[in-house]
């Protein structure tokens, strides 16, 4: 069997763990119904082993990081927590002696949103690009100048280190774990037990369009923009908004800019080119994905993805094939 082993302590972030845990049993689930032998097992360790509570109050039994032989966990995932569990975390020299060799020795290892201060601390993120929680990505550049972070991605892969944003995006990451390797359609299933949206790459920027301009309005237009989403492939002008919305044109433009932030042109743009980044990665044609988020014909949809990605759809879909 395939062994995930999740690092925990005092105050961990329980999602960051139990998240991806019900991915990996998700998967195994999924096999016992076509007839084959699960493939995952999850442990949960601790410097000391035994009951070690949560932020949440939730408090899993470990096993003590001193019984894991290394090379006995195929993968190796640090859980995040809010900054002063984390930095006891940091600095206990009984997880800095214990987790290199499991993470030198595991087949990947990685993080859960800010689980990789703990590895960054330890040097093993040196050099590389990493994900981390919006809110961290700030003051880990500054901590650790030798480690890139990027502040958009929902997950970073890079050869053994996988690295997810915050909390949820450890399920994304877990998912991209279970395509590669078993096969898409397992991870597809266990997204739609889980009852996902959708099985987000890891490209996609930590906050949609939508999510965005929701927290940002508190707002009047959220029903609205909720349709937008649903109906991009429609006319959404500004005279179709607004009437929509039973305003005028002016009313409307000028309320939309103090509730999102952007002007309706440029959030209609992103929400577009934010799902024809998703559908292009599905592999559809340039022409379908065109269609569906109201960029007809393909040559607008190439205009538009170039100006804000700097590269073509058709270049972006064979560089974010999805797993």
């Amino acid at each position: 069997m395939h062994t995930v082993v999740f690092i925990v302590y005092p105050g961990f972030e329980l999602l960051d763990v139990s998240g991806p845990a019900a991915v990996f049993n998700g998967a195994n689930r999924a096999l016992g119904q076509r007839g084959k032998p699960a493939f995952y097992k999850v442990v949960l360790a601790s410097v000391e082993g035994g009951v070690v509570e949560s932020s949440s109050g939730v408090a899993p039994d470990t096993r003590p990081l001193a019984g894991l032989d290394p090379g006995e966990a195929q993968t190796v995932l640090v859980a995040g927590a809010e900054r002063e569990p984390l930095m006891q975390a940091v600095l206990d020299p009984a997880l800095k002696a214990a987790l290199p060799p499991l993470a030198g020795k595991a087949e990947r290892f990685g993080s859960v949103c800010s689980g990789g201060f703990v590895l960054a601390a330890l040097g093993l993120l040196d050099g590389c690009r990493v994900a981390t929680h919006w809110d961290s990505c700030e003051p880990f550049a500054k901590a650790f100048p030798k480690v890139t972070v990027d502040p958009d991605a929902l997950y970073v892969v890079e050869d053994r280190l996988w690295t997810s944003a915050g909390v949820t995006t450890g399920i994304d990451m877990a998912l991209a774990m279970v395509a590669r390797d078993l096969d898409a359609a397992i991870a597809g299933e266990v997204a739609k037990r889980l009852v996902l949206y959708a099985r987000r790459p890891g490209y996609q920027s930590q906050f949609s369009p939508v999510l965005t301009a929701q927290v940002k309005g508190a707002s009047p237009f959220a029903e609205l923009i909720g349709w937008m989403q649903a109906n991009l492939d429609l006319a959404l002008d500004v005279p179709s908004l607004a009437a929509r919305a039973g305003l005028s044109e002016r009313t409307f433009h000028r309320k939309f800019v103090a509730a999102t932030g952007q002007t309706p042109a440029r959030f209609v743009e992103t929400a577009r080119l934010d799902a024809a980044r998703m559908l292009l990665s599905r592999g559809l044609p340039l022409k379908s994905v065109a269609a569906q988020v109201g960029l007809s014909p393909p040559a607008r949809l190439t205009d538009a993805f170039e100006r804000r990605f700097g590269v073509t759809p058709r270049l972006f879909r064979e560089m974010h094939p999805e797993l």
